[in-house]
């Protein structure tokens, strides 16, 4: 691959070249900002990284980690850049350093837009439905295994696709009409559901293709953004997959880094871990420098600077790792996560086995994981149901009449009316659940199913 390529400035569904920068702001600029705009982005403030809300005010939301992220990826992004120009005088002419700092904080910033209510939780909580649930009766209606797969695998990677190529801005081609450059470093899985489960000796020794990231229905979008950039097409007579973008692997390295330090973080301020332990699992990232200033602080403002100074440090190793690898990266021969081969991979793995033991297992966040399989399935049995009634007959039960008052247009068809196709049909009810905030979901099902009345 290279560079002039991956760094195309063009917009998705937009055919004229972008050169001038009209009021200051470059492409990728302008990328971020529309993603900061976009409802599904303010969305996430009510959507839980790992403690339900209501826990404590210092824990994290999907907003909060997003926009940590976001920094991390432009510190990555803006490092790396300034050698790779170094390495590639071609690139002096058009490119600065700062722009592969931009890229990287758009596609970070985004990089959790699709996710459900409920975290990771949910997503499974939409499979399950269509797997094992109720929605699983829809499968001999639907002859396409991808598109089946796209249902039964729900992958919050494909649903942000969707959204920021398509459900934002639904009535203009190209939804948000982001880069080509931010669309695909985003995309950190670049390859469709079919064979996810593929024997395949490269789909399945490969860490990169273990989900996708995008579904049947914007196949032909990733296509256009991944000939844009001249990403490397893999052969597989099952499955269309490429190569990742370069600057995807810094956008996966921010949000692996910060999701660790930061929930070990969160553990500590919920008092899930006392300040010795989490201070231990701490000081072996912050590298060997003498921490000038650590005395004299109360313990809070100490788990606070041996944070930063983790995250400072691991940012430089990560900064390392790439730049020594470019090479395999742009050959796409590099199958491997950055983080597994910097120094500090092995207390980062300490940090996350001691989180899945103390914080992911503490009881609210399994009691919230629980709750959000049931009130997902609920409500997507509930407005399927009145969609399909109302596309397949014409008289509408009362309740089901009443259900589809409740439903946005935007998530029917043309004029409110359902559209034909059942897997759209399906896709459009899982994009109006999945869209919800953890406390618009809850209020939604207790209203629907008579447990709570509008109010009370």
């Amino acid at each position: 691959m290279k560079w002039n390529e991956l760094l195309n400035k063009n917009l998705l569904c937009d055919e004229q070249k972008k050169d001038a920068e009209e009021d200051g702001r470059s492409q990728y600029q302008r990328d971020f900002d529309r993603i900061v705009f976009s409802s599904a982005f303010r969305r996430l403030q009510d959507k839980t990284q790992v403690f339900p809300l209501p826990e404590s005010d210092f824990v994290h939301t999907r907003l909060t980690h997003s926009l940590e992220v976001s920094c991390v990826g432009r510190s990555l992004g803006t490092k790396a850049g300034k050698i790779i120009i170094e390495r590639h005088k071609e690139l002096r002419s058009e490119f600065k350093s700062f722009h592969f700092g931009e890229i990287a904080a758009a596609a970070c910033l985004a990089h959790d837009i699709g996710n459900p209510p409920f975290g990771h939780s949910g997503e499974d909580a939409i499979s399950e439905f269509f797997r094992s649930g109720s929605g699983a009766r829809f499968e001999k209606q639907i002859d396409d295994v991808k598109k089946w797969n796209d249902l039964t695998k729900f992958e919050g990677n494909a649903q942000g696709f969707r959204i920021i190529t398509k459900l934002q801005n639904p009535n203009i081609k190209g939804g948000l009409r982001l880069t080509h450059a931010t669309l695909a470093a985003f995309t950190k899985y670049p390859k469709e559901s079919s064979t996810l489960d593929v024997k395949t000796s490269r789909l399945k020794k490969s860490k990169l293709y273990k989900k996708f990231g995008f579904f049947q229905a914007e196949k032909e979008l990733f296509i256009e953004t991944a000939i844009a950039c001249g990403l490397i097409k893999r052969n597989d007579k099952n499955t269309l997959f490429w190569s990742r973008h370069p600057l995807a692997y810094l956008v996966e390295a921010a949000d692996d880094t910060c999701y660790r330090i930061m929930d070990l973080e969160d553990g500590f301020h919920l008092g899930l871990l006392p300040f010795s332990v989490t201070e231990e699992l701490l000081k072996p990232l912050t590298g060997a420098k003498p921490m000038t200033g650590y005395g004299g602080r109360d313990d809070n403002d100490k788990i606070g600077y041996l944070r930063a100074k983790a995250i400072n440090n691991v940012v430089e190793e990560i900064t390392e790792a790439f730049l020594d690898y470019e090479k395999e990266i742009l050959d796409g021969t590099f199958e491997n996560d950055l983080l597994s081969v910097i120094k500090s991979d092995e207390p980062l793995k300490i940090i996350k086995d001691v989180s899945v033991e103390k914080i992911y297992s503490y009881k609210s966040v399994v009691e919230r994981e629980a709750a959000g399989y049931e009130v997902l399935a609920g409500l997507l049995d509930t407005f399927i149901a009145a969609v399909n009634e109302s596309a397949e007959s014409e008289n509408l039960s009362w309740k089901n009449k009443t259900i589809l008052k409740l439903l946005p247009k935007q998530f029917l068809g043309v004029e409110g009316k359902p559209v034909e196709d059942l897997y759209l049909r399906l896709l459009k009810i899982t994009d109006f659940v999945s869209g919800m905030t953890d406390s618009y979901a809850v209020a939604l099902f207790r209203k629907i199913k008579g447990i709570s009345l509008p109010g009370r």
